[in-house]
């Protein structure tokens, strides 16, 4: 009953956003469509459609900055005009109220003396989820300071509830009634929902500095955990970040640049079982010696083992050809299956799908294409994953357009073998 009065009360707030959100898009999509018309008289092409898109997701809120940001890494995928535009959201949306922040700031510590000696306002990056401030502590430390904008936790879990509404009137419909729609939007949700918890981003930072921490060349803040509270983060301030362009580097550095990135993700993914969905141009930079550097932790998922056991078999078959293998593995982890699942049909097609991606470069190779192909046969066939095969896909997602700007030669599944292989020693190997 309690709940059922909870929910009752946040109705008035929901309708209100959800509003909101319907009046914000169908505004712009007039004005994207009369845009498109005028275009179209004019024989000419607008340039405009990125800024206006920018636009649009600043004004619809940090969720929606949020999916601008994973879609600025796709230049395979969109114009370069719309992922230049998209790319500013990662570092560059618009700050609250200077009073804003200093009250949540204030506040934070008001029990306890003032830790900082300096403290610049005036943020030097901002993001969908907090802005980020340069301090000095009372022991001379200096460090990066993240403060939760004023007010989102609200708007992002209005956000979530209403997404979860709109699937779950999805899945009562006839072709998505055999889906787990709840699942997959109560996992998937609440993992961004998660990146409100500053308490789980500090564990994140200590968890992925100690997986880097035999490896050469990759960077990572640590924390500062006494002065960390629900709503900041303090971090050491790393103040030599360049944002390199593949013009900017010789092909062997470029290339060895991508080699790094790869085998870091790699080693999360298939030996920690820690997938980073988020490493978008904004978190992800190298220094002028183009050692790596992470900068954020806020979206980072630890797999259950099933799930990581079962990712990385899938992958190395993927990399030996082995479709049936890689079949089998998604028979055996999915988290539904329908009555009518013709499993030899499904081994045929992935199969064949796995023949015509095995070995292909980076240039040739669209892991955005491959998963789409890959989950209309799990949905043709009626085998529906586990929810959390999601996030290894988005981590990679957000990656591949980086790494095709980078170095079109590479080899994503030649590259994860050793890690693979490593993984596998004192294991039977699914191959």
């Amino acid at each position: 009953m309690s709940m059922t009065r909870s929910r009752l009360a946040r109705l008035p707030g929901l309708a209100i956003r959800a509003c909101r959100v319907g009046t914000l898009v169908s505004g712009y999509g007039l004005i994207f469509g009369a845009t498109a018309v005028a275009a179209k008289l004019r024989r000419s092409t607008s340039t405009n459609s990125g800024e206006r898109l920018v636009s649009m997701l600043n004004a619809l809120g940090p969720s929606y900055i949020k999916i601008g940001q994973l879609l600025s890494t796709r230049q395979d995928l969109l114009p370069e005009h719309i992922c230049a535009a998209l790319a500013r959201l990662t570092d560059s949306t618009p700050p609250p109220a200077r009073t804003r922040i200093e009250k949540a700031v204030r506040l934070a510590y008001s029990d306890r003396e003032w830790p900082f000696t300096e403290f610049e306002w005036t943020p030097v990056a901002c993001g969908s989820i907090a802005t980020v401030h340069r301090a000095v502590t009372g022991d001379g430390r200096r460090v990066a300071v993240k403060v939760r904008r004023p007010g989102i936790d609200r708007i992002m879990r209005q956000d979530f509830e209403l997404t979860s509404m709109a699937m779950a009137a999805l899945g009562a419909m006839p072709p998505f009634r055999s889906m787990p729609m709840k699942v997959m939007s109560s996992q998937v949700g609440g993992a961004i929902l998660r990146q409100l918890d500053f308490a789980a981003e500090r564990e994140s930072l200590v968890a992925l500095r100690a997986n880097v921490a035999d490896s050469g060349g990759i960077r990572i803040p640590a924390p500062l955990p006494e002065l960390c509270t629900d709503e900041i983060v303090v971090m050491d301030y790393v103040d030599d970040l360049v944002r390199f362009g593949p013009g900017d580097l010789d092909a062997s550095t470029r290339s060895a640049a991508v080699r790094k990135v790869l085998a870091l993700i790699y080693e999360m993914l298939f030996v920690d079982g820690l997938v980073h969905c988020d490493l978008h141009p904004g978190n992800l930079y190298f220094d002028r010696n183009v050692e790596l550097v992470i900068l954020d932790a806020g979206f980072v998922i630890r797999l259950p083992e099933d799930v990581r056991m079962s990712f990385a078999d899938f992958f190395i078959n993927m990399a030996l050809g082995n479709g049936e293998m890689c079949a089998q593995v998604v028979i055996d982890c999915a988290a539904q299956i329908a009555p009518d699942c013709d499993r030899d049909g499904f081994r045929t097609a992935l199969g064949e799908l796995i023949s015509e991606t095995t070995g292909v470069r980076s240039g040739d190779f669209s892991l955005a294409r491959f998963a789409g192909r890959l989950f209309g046969l799990q949905r043709r066939y009626g085998l529906y994953p586990a929810p959390e095969f999601v996030f290894p896909l988005l981590s990679l997602l957000v990656l591949e357009g980086m790494i095709k700007g980078f170095d079109s030669g590479v080899d994503f599944q030649a590259e994860a073998l050793p890690i693979l292989r490593r993984r596998n020693a004192g294991r039977p190997v699914a191959a």
